[in-house]
């Protein structure tokens, strides 16, 4: 996996492509570590794409680089839609099960997002209307059982 590295405020992938490769669920696991460790201590981050493709698996590294709690500690938020993790460090947010930009709003994100804390939010490419202008998008999609491949992109 190319390294991560630091510049300023701004986080960039070393390699000449803009994708990352992890082979097993582990693998993912701790590159979400390694971002998360890069991340400042407010920031959101999309976590883009399919069902299965792995979003919950990142953001447990995530979580744990942030030191906010261990892998086996995080879990999806699909049901209870937030689940908050270190003392209101990281809000995990799931929206898949909202339909309507109404029903977001009822969850007050607007407030989670002024807070100093790191918001993972899954299904919310949905909503454009919501979302911060600065931001990270990772999309991770499935190119195998284990294997996954990961793209940053970061937006201001």
């Amino acid at each position: 996996m190319p390294e991560l590295r630091v510049t300023g405020s701004c986080y960039y992938a070393c390699s000449p492509v803009p994708a990352f490769r992890t082979s097993s669920e582990q693998a993912t696991i701790a590159f979400g570590e390694s971002f998360g460790r890069l991340l400042p201590r407010r920031h959101t981050v999309l976590l883009i794409g399919n069902l299965g493709a792995g979003k919950t698996t990142l953001a447990k590294g995530i979580v744990n680089g942030l030191g906010a709690a261990p892998p086996d500690e995080v879990s999806s938020p699909t049901f209870t839609l937030i689940h908050e993790y270190g003392n209101g460090r990281v809000y995990h947010v799931d929206l898949y099960r909202l339909e309507k930009l109404c029903e977001v709003a009822t969850l007050g994100l607007d407030e989670i997002f002024e807070r100093e804390a790191v918001v993972l939010l899954e299904w919310a490419e949905r909503f454009p209307e919501i979302l911060p202008r600065e931001r990270s998008e990772i999309r991770i999609r499935a190119v195998g059982d284990e294997e996954r491949e990961i793209e940053v992109t970061e937006l201001r």
